[in-house]
């Protein structure tokens, strides 16, 4: 009875390996290793502060990604003069593999005064979310 039983243990782990073996299991160890606010395009000059007339630039680092990775920023005005609160300004996406990557947003007008933040999202999932100023 105990051969049998061993006889049929080993059945059923070779079952599940050969299921495993014909299931493609992926799983990315992509990231945003870094990502900050630069006054600068290179994004040399970090900053959290701005001006009412500077563009707004996110930097983001990505580490482990795959060339296909996606990355979107999705700016918000969080509280600002004469806005609503939480207003989406506008979203944008690459693709992109390792390395540091950028997005910029820019205004014809002055930026209104207050507290904005930018969003950043990895593969469709939020990742790092990066809060700044206008003053």
């Amino acid at each position: 009875m105990r051969r049998k039983s061993v006889a049929i243990l080993i059945g059923l782990l070779v079952l599940v390996a050969l299921t495993a073996s014909a299931c493609e299991v992926s799983v990315s160890t992509a990231n945003i290793a870094d990502a900050w606010m630069s006054s600068d395009e290179a994004g040399d000059e970090r900053t959290a502060v701005f001006a009412q007339d500077q563009d707004f630039y996110a930097q983001v680092e990505l580490a482990n990604a795959p060339d296909d990775s996606t990355v979107k920023a999705s700016w918000t005005a969080v509280d600002v003069e004469d806005t609503d609160p939480d207003l989406l300004i506008d979203e944008v996406e690459l693709t992109a593999g390792d390395g540091q990557h950028q997005f910029s947003l820019t205004n014809d007008s002055l930026w209104p005064i207050g507290s904005y933040k930018v969003d950043l999202y990895l593969n469709g999932e939020l990742a790092k979310t990066v809060e700044f100023e206008v003053q």
